[in-house]
């Protein structure tokens, strides 16, 4: 039973900590006034669970912008199309998340929180504007930001080169 509790993830210095959740605040906060400066929704709850991954393991592949971006178009594709094709069911929304991971993993942009994305898209009912606003320009902030924040930190982020 230990192993269920074990902790993969090595330790790090709360300092570290600290600033991941610092580099969190700052990119949802910049998405937040974006939002009030064009006037569109530019937040959505799977965003906070990107930055987790942006900002405290930006080494990750599932981190990098291709994933971030890709991950979260795709998975809100699949949502929009099948919502439009099927009632708003429990079946149909584990449908859109299953072929929402699949799709990613077969475009290797697998983002993980991205598979909440059609769970949104079957909450809300958007239109196929909601590729643009929230997810598209969202997304892209996240990065944007990401990539800023870890230049100060002299973290590499983007990877320039596959992890070992």
């Amino acid at each position: 039973m230990r192993h269920f509790f074990f902790r993969h993830q090595p330790p790090i210095h709360i300092g570290r900590g600290l600033i991941a959740g610092i580099g969190g605040l700052v990119a949802i906060a910049a998405v937040g006034a974006l939002t009030n400066i064009v006037g569109e929704p530019l937040l959505m709850a799977p965003f906070g669970a990107s930055c987790v991954l942006i900002f405290s393991v930006a080494g990750s592949p599932l981190s990098q912008p291709a994933n971030v971006v890709g991950g979260h178009l795709v998975a809100t594709f699949v949502g929009l199309v099948l919502r439009a094709l099927f009632p708003n069911e429990w079946w149909a929304v584990g449908l859109a998340v299953g072929a929402a991971i699949a799709l990613m993993a077969a475009l290797r942009i697998t983002h993980p929180p991205a598979g909440a994305n059609p769970l949104v898209v079957f909450a809300s009912d958007p239109g196929f504007e909601f590729l643009l606003f929230p997810v598209l320009t969202g997304s892209l902030i996240l990065v944007a930001v990401g990539t800023l924040f870890h230049r100060f930190g002299k973290v590499e982020y983007p990877l320039l080169r596959k992890p070992a």
